[in-house]
Parts: C-alpha cells; sequence; structure tokens
C-alpha cells in the first residue's frame, strides 16, 4: 500500500573532512569489514522481515532515500544471494506505490522470499539471452542499477558498460563492494569493484561519482555510486 511522500530531500554538498577524521573514517570502514570477513562478527550480516540481507544499513538507508527521490519503474539487481535486498527494494517500491525489481544470479535459491514486485533471473548477469531478457523488461522506462555479483574487476567492468546505458539522466547505476583491494579494507582481494570504476569512468564521460551519497561516512560503496549527468554541449 502506497503512502503519502513527503517533501523533504537531502540533497547538497557536504562538508569536507579534516585530515585526522578521513583516517578515522577509513581505519573504522576497515575495521567494520574485517570483523565480519575475518572475525566472526555480523557487521553486515542483517536481517529484513527474516531473510539475509549482507549489507551496510547506511546503505540501504540511502537506497531507501534515492529510490523515493528518483522513483525508477525498474530496480536491477545483479547478485540476489538470499533475496532479502529484493524484498527491501520490493517493499520501499510498495510505499511509493510504483516500480518493479529485477534481480539476477547464477544460483537459485528455492527459501528467497515472494513478492508480486519481484522477478527472479537465474544466470551470469553478463550473459547474453540474461541481458536481452533484462533490456526487453526496461525497455524505455527507468531505471536504478545495483551491481552486486562477481566483484572481479574484469566481471564489474563488462556488468557497468552493459547495464549504464539502462540508466536515464539523473538516475544511478551503484557499484557495491568498492572498499575491497585496500579501499580501504582487504588489500589482499586484488583488483575488484573500484578498479572496473575508474576504468569505466576514464572512457566515459556519461557518468559521475555521487560523493552526497557517502554523507553518512560509512559505506560499502565508497566512490560508487554513480549518477548519469545530462551530456555537456559541444564546444563547452
Amino acid at each position: 500500500m502506497s503512502v503519502r511522500i513527503g517533501g523533504h530531500v537531502v540533497d547538497r554538498e557536504q562538508p569536507a573532512l579534516a585530515v585526522e577524521d578521513v583516517e578515522l573514517v577509513r581505519r573504522f570502514q576497515d575495521l567494520y569489514y574485517r570483523r565480519w570477513l575475518h572475525g566472526g562478527g555480523d557487521t553486515i550480516n542483517l536481517s529484513w522481515f527474516g531473510h539475509q540481507v549482507l549489507k551496510c544499513p547506511l546503505d540501504l538507508w540511502e537506497y531507501q532515500e534515492l529510490l523515493v527521490r528518483t522513483r525508477p519503474d525498474v530496480v536491477i539487481e545483479t547478485g540476489t544471494f538470499a533475496g532479502g535486498s529484493a524484498l527491501f527494494f520490493a517493499m520501499i517500491l510498495d510505499g511509493i506505490g510504483h516500480g518493479r525489481v529485477v534481480t539476477i544470479d547464477v544460483k537459485p535459491k528455492p527459501d528467497r522470499p515472494e513478492h508480486p514486485r519481484i522477478a527472479y533471473m537465474t544466470g551470469s548477469s553478463i550473459d547474453r539471452p540474461i541481458l536481452a531478457e533484462v533490456r526487453k523488461m526496461v525497455g524505455t522506462k527507468r531505471a536504478m542499477v545495483i551491481l552486486d555479483s562477481d566483484h572481479r574487476a574484469e566481471h564489474v567492468y563488462e556488468e557497468i558498460v552493459a547495464y549504464s546505458p539502462l540508466v536515464q539522466v539523473g538516475d544511478y547505476l551503484v557499484v557495491e563492494d568498492t572498499n575491497v583491494n585496500g579501499h580501504p579494507t582487504w588489500p589482499e582481494f586484488g583488483p575488484g569493484p573500484t578498479e572496473a570504476v575508474e576504468k569505466f569512468l576514464a572512457e566515459n564521460d556519461d557518468f559521475v561519482i555521487d560523493a552526497r551519497c557517502e554523507r553518512f561516512l560509512m559505506t560499502l560503496s565508497p566512490r560508487g555510486y554513480l549518477r548519469r549527468r545530462k551530456p555537456e554541449k559541444p564546444g563547452v
């Protein structure tokens, strides 16, 4: 059931951090992730209505704000896992009263949540049949894309190239887990999402990093919130 949506939008540049605060944030982000990865902690092991979600709660809040502000027709998620994040997106869309979720994973899970706004797809996010079906489902509609599948740089770059054309001006493509490979955590991971983003942005002027989406300071997607901007006029 949709609810009345208010007009309060947090959409302004944030003040710069002092050098010592930048280091403090970096150290906490590393601790936060390593505690889950190696320490047996549950910092990113969440539940949403009883379904597992591997996210930072502050990123989920940012997603909620972006969904309400941009109101996309389709949310495309790669990397379904247990389906908890797909359910989160679907329930936010319920409140908005608009939109659907298309979520893709190589492995099916029988206990994923069912919801009328969720469509599950099984296969690699960069396989041609999957891409063709997703493009058909989106058509000319407005899409928000969230990439959270295989985090190797080569795969993420292919995803960005494949899915970025579905994102319209003012809308978002989010590359998750840009914090790995020493950005600032898990340096031994190797080239990953951040390297894929850097390569894409070096080749493409249509997207910019929206640092406003990192105002909570703790995020698993630093420099990974990409907003499509209007193309510059020739000669500008």
